[in-house]
């Protein structure tokens, strides 16, 4: 492509990222430290930690993120080292299915928890059964043990995340170095810990960062578990008063600047462990052949974790399905009505229309963005190429929450892009928001795409008198159609099921997405709880199909798409 078409794209890009990533976080900064009288000031800050119950927050929310992330490499990592090294029976199957625990957003998965161990949920009714329990005094499970149940849940949607990073990196790996070190003596344990983990760090504080951020900033699941004690919640219950209120800002700017730092902190000890060297994997490691024993053993142990991670899909399934599910162990009868009536009802139907309008033109906005960014990157030689993918990854590093504030605050009443409200209907943010929260997954399947593609085949092209443009639409796009389409489904899926961006910016009933339309539902009374499990139900087998196509089209490429 001319150098002309490279820097147009930068310029778009550039102007895309400033205005609608930048300027969300600099709205909020502004709000937060410029005083009535439009001086600087720190006060609002030092108000957030003068503040018991914010303090509490942010040391909650600070503890689930930790915990979340150890639960996740605890789970991961040694899943992902018994993939890539050993034999053994229906690997291929397994692998596919340690997928399934992200087609659920964690927020639906904790209503079927709440089934099963709410107060009058199944857990406790078998336990009354068995005479283990008094009817009269249920235990709350959930209301004793709410932080335990977020950082559970959140472990159980996220720890695939990290498990496709550790197995990417794992790959990646020279087995001649392993080899190496073995034939001079070294244990297999010395040579995991000293040549194998130093030299994969680099994918686990790639998936770990985005665990972290993930679970520190998580909304859905502490909402529908009613933990109010944790900065993610403060900050939406603020919503209700946010006229002339400058401490929910100073709340979104302390819990992004505390993302940055350990972002950088954790850059700092472990996004350096590159330099040991190793480089990539040229002669595939054979994988050793278990004994049937051990091999079974294997099996039994990937089954058993994502059967424990699929509980709380099995609860939402069953809630979607039952008649009745109160003080029993198991539903009273099923029925498929509910299923019929989620998308039936006024307020699904209007929920699902606007979420395909928001996912189907932010999913549009995506692979026009995605395909130039990529393109520049890894065909031309622009000096700043590499500063487009920075831009496009990053928000995968500033947590969704902090974003819809931003964009809330620079949409707000007088502000510089109040025009985007388009009156009442949030149309526009939505669409902004999604497509900045998802561009970074159809930039890195492009890039794999592309990088797959030889450039000699335009070449060929153009040589034959083809200008580049049509080199490009002819025998380069088709090519990479496939990861273009892996992307943009992905884009399109995580958009509709979108937490933060849909509870922040729809504030009015007619403009609910999927996501805001499952959670009242959850609270409404009489069949609501059934309709909102069978709205998650409707949700989990459409981002099932997708990842399935995206993994059948990336492979071990999937694990970069959730890299910061």
């Amino acid at each position: 492509m001319p150098r002309s078409f490279n820097y147009a794209v930068f310029v778009v890009m550039a102007f895309f990222f400033a205005c609608f990533f930048l300027m969300p976080i600099w709205s909020t900064l502004e709000v937060a430290f410029l005083g009535v009288k439009g001086q600087f000031t720190l006060d609002y800050l030092a108000g957030i930690f003068r503040s018991p119950m914010y303090r509490e927050g942010l040391a909650n929310a600070f503890i689930i993120g930790v915990w979340t992330t150890l639960g996740c490499l605890l789970l991961s990592l040694p899943l992902a080292v018994l993939y890539h090294r050993f034999e053994y029976p229906g690997k291929n199957v397994l692998n596919g299915l340690m997928l399934l625990p992200m087609i659920l957003p964690p927020f639906v998965g904790a209503v079927g928890v709440r089934a099963m161990l709410g107060q009058a949920g199944a857990f406790n009714s078998l336990l009354i059964k068995l005479g283990l329990m008094d009817p009269s005094h249920p235990k709350d499970w959930l209301g004793e043990g709410q932080m335990v149940g977020v950082i559970i849940m959140t472990t159980l949607h996220l720890f695939p995340i990290l498990y496709l990073n550790v197995t990417a990196s794992l790959s990646n790996l020279d087995p001649a170095l392993d080899e190496a070190a073995a034939n001079l003596g070294c244990p297999p344990w010395r040579r995991f810990w000293r040549i194998t983990l130093p030299l994969i760090m680099p994918g686990v504080f790639a998936g770990g960062t985005i665990v972290f951020i993930w679970a520190f900033t998580e909304l859905g699941v502490p909402l529908v578990f009613d933990y109010t004690r944790v900065t993610s919640v403060q900050i939406y219950n603020s919503l209700r008063d946010l006229s002339d209120n400058p401490q929910p800002y100073a709340l979104v700017v302390v819990v992004m600047l505390a993302t940055v730092l350990i972002y950088l902190v954790s850059k700092y000890l472990f996004g350096r462990s590159h330099v040991l060297g190793g480089g990539r994997n040229v002669v595939a490691r054979e994988p050793v052949r278990l004994g049937p024993v051990w091999a079974w053993g294997v099996t039994a142990l990937f089954g058993g974790i994502i059967l424990i991670a699929m509980v709380p899909h099995i609860g939402v399934v069953l809630l979607s399905l039952s008649k009745g599910w109160y003080q029993s162990v198991f539903p009273e009868g099923l029925t498929l009505q509910h299923y019929r009536d989620a998308l039936s009802h006024e307020m699904t139907l209007n929920a699902v229309s606007n979420s395909l309008k928001y996912a189907s033109l932010a999913t549009l906005l995506d692979v026009v963005l995605g395909l130039g960014i990529a393109y520049v990157n890894v065909r031309s030689r622009l000096p700043a190429r590499h500063l487009l993918d920075v831009m496009a990854m990053l928000p995968l590093a500033v947590p969704g929450i902090v974003l819809a504030f931003g964009y809330l605050a620079m949409a707000r009443e007088g502000a510089p892009f109040h025009w985007l409200m388009l009156g009442e209907d949030p149309v526009l943010l939505m669409v902004i928001a999604y497509s900045v929260r998802r561009l970074p997954y159809v930039v890195r399947s492009a890039t794999a795409g592309l990088q797959q593609v030889s450039p000699d085949l335009e070449d060929a092209a153009q040589n034959l008198g083809a200008p580049p443009w049509r080199a490009l639409l002819r025998v380069t796009l088709p090519l990479i159609t496939p990861n273009l389409i892996a992307g943009g489904l992905l884009a399109f899926a995580f958009a509709m099921l979108e937490v933060a961006d849909s509870m922040v910016l729809a504030q009015q009933a007619g403009h609910y997405p999927i996501t805001k339309a499952i959670y009242l539902l959850l609270h409404s009374l009489g069949n609501g709880p059934y309709l909102s499990a069978a709205l998650g139900v409707w949700a989990m087998i459409f981002l099932g199909v997708t990842l399935l196509g995206a993994a059948l089209v990336l492979g071990k490429k999937l694990g970069a798409l959730f890299r910061a």
